[in-house]
Formats: C-alpha cells, sequence, structure tokens
C-alpha cells in the first residue's frame, strides 16, 4: 500500500511539473497594453479555463492527496525519523592521576636530602 502510493505520488509529482511548464503564463502578452493590438486584457477575466489548467488542477489536487496520505501512514507506522541512532556508551577508562602538588615517588629514586 504504501509502495503504490509513493510511486503515485512520484507520477503526480513529475505530472505536475510537466503541466506547469507546458502553460504559458499570465503576463505573456503584457506588450499588448502597450499598443501592439492585443485582443487580451492583462489583469481583467481570463475567461474559459483550458484543458492544461483543469488537469493542473487534478494534478495538485491527487499531489496534495497522496501527500497526506503518505504522512499518515508513515506517522502509524512509528517511523519517527529516517535515520536510526542508537545510543552508544563510550567505555569508561579509570586512569589514576596523583593529586595536585605530589610528587611520586618511585622505588629507584632516593629520599630528597634534608634540609639545614
Amino acid at each position: 500500500m504504501y509502495l503504490a502510493l509513493a510511486i503515485i505520488h512520484l507520477i503526480m509529482c513529475f505530472v505536475l511539473i510537466l503541466v506547469v511548464l507546458l502553460q504559458t503564463g499570465k503576463g505573456a502578452q503584457m506588450g499588448s497594453a502597450f499598443g501592439s493590438g492585443g485582443s487580451q486584457t492583462i489583469f481583467g477575466a481570463r475567461g474559459t479555463a483550458t484543458f492544461l489548467s483543469k488537469l493542473t488542477t487534478i494534478a495538485a489536487i491527487v499531489f496534495m492527496l497522496t501527500s497526506l496520505s503518505l504522512a499518515m501512514i508513515s506517522s502509524r507506522r512509528g517511523a519517527s525519523s529516517i535515520i536510526r541512532e542508537e545510543p552508544t556508551k563510550a567505555p569508561q577508562t579509570q586512569t589514576t592521576t596523583p593529586p595536585a602538588g605530589s610528587v611520586p615517588t618511585s622505588p629507584t629514586q632516593s629520599s630528597p636530602p634534608p634540609q639545614r
């Protein structure tokens, strides 16, 4: 189910990109406002919806529905993150350090000479 929905979502993504890129922009005939004799109004009513605009609306609705469905399915599956990190504890090694100010003594070292 999840895989089929993900494939439909991916196809709708490409369809939506393709349909949007095939359409002409609203300001494509901006030069007609400055006396070149265009018949369309620039900021006025657009008229009837074309086939590409209807297809864009349908593709956008399906894309949004598949997005929401995939989000709901993945939240139910308990997947909180793609990256799964397991807490690792660093091995603790005990090192003995002498207290500050003390001089370590070794068997080969002689005792300090007495002070006079």
